[in-house]
């Protein structure tokens, strides 16, 4: 009973009901069900303490719940439908403008106490240590400094003397120039790393904890990060070692990016130590401002360098990539630009997280991570491009598709690891701003849209990977098939030449499926996380599917005729084949279609679904029979020996030898025509250099034949007039009479020559 009447204290407090003199009668609800109860409770709810405590005393604990939840829930969506209203974008611009001012504005007005409370934060120190506790300090300090650089100095000649590689550095290969500069980036840091151990061991030896907690962060930023960064810039530049240069620019800017890195990071670490130390000693974070001027300076110094610089990082950007795009031209172009933007937007964006009160986010540096990550993005994206050249395989082959494939390969393994290293960047920045990304993105789909987002573009991410993965894949495998069976000197001809492997022409037709099937699987998978339910555009592909096979049952004939013409190897790319008296080289192959070039030039494409025979004359083996005409009192013996010897030569002509599979050799007699006697020979070679070979012989046999007394024969036409048996006593109407005969079966010959040639021709 108790717990009932705090429920109802509690549902009027909320529903707001106050008390009256007129009040509504109470039901009897004893012996109503629950919900009749309960909608009875709510039509006819009283107006006073009384008589709420007395409904309530009347009705279950469950009905209580309900009425209670009901209110609550009421209650919530008027607020958020009311905040809702309240908050709009302007508000929230205002907000954030108010945000940056703020801080700014404080600043400015803070100008009079920064000199003052510097003062006062120095003499905190010197009052906490006196003046003889600085000058222990002091002495201190400089004891442990040279303590840590003489064992780092000795350090470094006990690795130098060790080392024999170290002396010599061989810079005629990549991998010689960075394995030296990585020997070289490696003992520098383990020198720095031995100077700390020893400066360490003193401070924590000899001076107080007070001491150290002044000495540490000043040896930390101002001395262990500048030599850090002084390290990296000399491995990346080389200044004074051009030859050892892994960017592509002058001494001059070399030299000038180098010192001013150095400075950046002094600078830097500057900032981060007077705060610090001012804290320490007594002036808050804030009060005076002098962050702000220091960080205010460390974004003016950043831009002035890229802005005087601009020609240096543009040559460094640009790289030495024959190959570069448009694309790579115009970013090296803007990057000076970029770098200033960047400085400008995460000082902003500082200020506005100061405005807000996260002065303690912005202790930790996550602008200063923000913004080396991204003025480094465009580096490390010229540092891909550079690896991707150097670390490529070889191209496959020569030739203009050769060169191409080589060009579409390296641009896919640039693709691919553009994608890597922005994933890896949003890691970090989101990391420096404490941004929590796994577990935004397990919120749940639907219920968050950032999760929803992130989630959507890690699957884009995967997706872009796998697809430029499996395209470099095949590509590669088909360049080299391709080059594999291609060769430089053979010569097309009414045949066609050699046909290319079996995967060479099915590996684009699977190139083509895999990166349909990849990009409809993830971007339904992209589309799923941002809680859009893919199950209606999964049902409308099915039906929109089924209305395509009904109304185009020739299309689903092609391309179930297709598959298997491939799965049959009927036909290669590159193949010469007669198609239902349509003949031609194969030069391309769809789904649906093939297309298949005339040796004349014309192109024919031709469904699959139109094929009933298939004619292939570049499959295996060819065999090609040669005729020649002799005249009759030629010796037939004669001929088959030159024919021999011409085909035994051949054979061992290093031109000719590897495309022979039978050697040249004669048939003997074929026929006899009204010309002379018709010698046939043949001989078995490689598709595509028969015809080659058919022009060496034609070559051989002509040379041969004259160097034997042999010539070929020509048509003749002889008249026979009866009962004249000497030309002589021919008369002038005789003559004419004989020169009108052979002119007339002359003419006949060339006629019945010229419609074979026009009927072949339309073949």
């Amino acid at each position: 009973m108790r717990i009932q009447l705090v429920l109802a204290l509690l549902l009027f407090t909320i529903t707001g009901f106050g008390a009256s003199p007129a009040m509504a009668q109470v039901p009897d609800l004893s012996g109503a069900s629950g919900s009749e109860a309960t909608d009875a409770a709510t039509a006819e709810l009283p107006q006073s303490p009384e008589a709420i405590r007395d409904l309530v005393a009347r009705m279950p604990d469950d009905q209580v719940r309900s009425l209670l939840i009901e209110q609550l829930d009421a209650m919530i969506r008027e607020e958020r439908a009311a905040e809702a209203e309240a908050v709009t974008f302007a508000d929230q611009l205002a907000v954030t403008w108010r945000a940056f001012f703020t801080p700014v504005t404080d600043t400015i007005a803070k100008v009079p106490l920064l000199f003052t409370r510097q003062i006062d934060a120095f003499s905190n120190f010197g009052a906490a240590f006196g003046p003889g506790g600085l000058m222990a300090l002091a002495g201190w300090l400089v004891l442990a400094l040279g303590l840590g650089l003489a064992a780092e100095i000795l350090f470094k000649r006990f690795v130098q003397s060790k080392s024999s590689a170290a002396a010599q550095p061989a810079t005629d290969t990549l991998a010689g120039t960075l394995g030296f500069l990585a020997r070289r980036l490696g003992r520098e840091i383990l020198g720095l790393v031995v100077f700390y151990i020893v400066i360490r061991i003193v401070g924590v030896s000899f001076l107080s904890a007070e001491q150290v907690a002044v000495l540490a962060p000043a040896v930390r930023l101002l001395i262990l990060i500048p030599r850090l960064i002084a390290s990296l810039s000399r491995f990346a530049l080389a200044p004074d070692h051009p030859e050892l240069r892994l960017m592509s620019v002058s001494d001059h800017w070399a030299k000038y990016l180098h010192r001013n890195l150095i400075g950046l990071g002094l600078l830097g670490g500057f900032t981060l130590f007077i705060v610090g130390f001012n804290a320490q000693f007594g002036v808050p974070v804030g009060e005076t401002g002098l962050g702000f001027w220091l960080n205010l300076a460390m974004h003016i110094y950043i831009a002035v360098i890229a802005w005087t610089a601009r020609e240096g990082l543009t040559q460094m950007m640009r790289g030495t990539d024959p190959d570069r795009t448009a694309y790579d031209e115009i970013s090296a172009r803007a990057y000076p630009y970029f770098a200033i933007a960047v400085s400008a937007c995460t000082w902003v964006l500082a200020m506005i997280v100061a405005g807000f009160g996260n002065v303690a986010l912005l202790l930790k540096a996550p602008h200063y991570t923000t913004m080396f990550w991204l003025l480094m993005a465009p580096i490390i994206d010229t540092a891909i491009r550079g690896l991707v050249r150097h670390l490529q395989p070889p191209m496959i082959g020569q030739g203009p598709v050769a060169e191409q494939a080589y060009k579409s390969n390296k641009r896919s393994m640039i693709r691919i690891g553009r994608v890597l290293a922005f994933g890896v960047i949003v890691l970090i920045i989101a990391n420096a701003w404490e941004i929590d990304l796994a577990n935004i993105a397990s919120a749940g789909a639907g219920e968050q849209f950032a999760g929803n987002l992130i989630e959507f573009m890690v699957i884009c991410a995967i997706g872009y990977i796998i697809y430029e993965l499996v395209s470099l894949w095949i590509n590669r495998r088909l360049t080299r098939e391709m080059s594999s069976s291609m060769t430089s000197d053979q010569e097309a001809g009414e045949g066609g030449g050699a046909g290319g492997s079996r995967l060479a022409t099915v590996l684009p037709l699977v190139l083509v499926t895999a990166q349909i099937a990849i990009g409809t699987i993830f971007t339904l998978l992209a589309i799923g996380s941002l809680g859009i339910d893919t199950t209606p555009l999964l049902a409308g592909a099915g039906i929109l599917g089924l209305a395509i096979g009904f109304g185009a049952q020739k299309l689903v004939t092609d391309i179930v005729s297709g598959v298997f013409f491939l799965v049959d190897d009927a036909f290669r790319v590159g193949e010469y084949v007669d198609v239902g008296g349509t003949m031609g080289s194969v030069e391309k192959i769809s789904i649906r279609s093939m297309q298949l070039r005339h040796h004349r030039g014309n192109v024919h494409t031709i469904p699959y679904g139109g094929i009933d025979k298939v004619t292939n004359f570049s499959r295996d083996w060819v065999i090609m029979k040669l005729m020649f005409t002799v005249p009759f009192d030629t010796d037939p013996n004669k001929v088959k020996k030159i024919f021999k010897k011409i085909g035994a030569e051949m054979l061992e002509d290093p031109l000719f030898k590897d495309d022979f599979l039978e050697p040249f050799k004669s048939q003997g007699v074929f026929q006899f025509d009204d010309v002379g006697i018709v010698m046939r020979g043949k001989f078995m070679a490689r598709p595509g250099t028969q015809f080659t070979i058919r022009k060496e012989i034609y070559n051989r046999v002509r040379n041969e034949f004259k160097a034997n007394g042999i010539e070929f024969a020509r048509r003749e036409v002889r008249v026979a007039i009866p009962g004249l048996d000497d030309e002589e006593e021919l008369t002038p109407d005789q003559r004419a009479a004989v020169g009108a005969a052979a002119g007339g079966a002359v003419q006949a010959q060339i006629e019945q020559e010229a419609a074979a040639a026009e009927a072949k021709g339309k073949k």
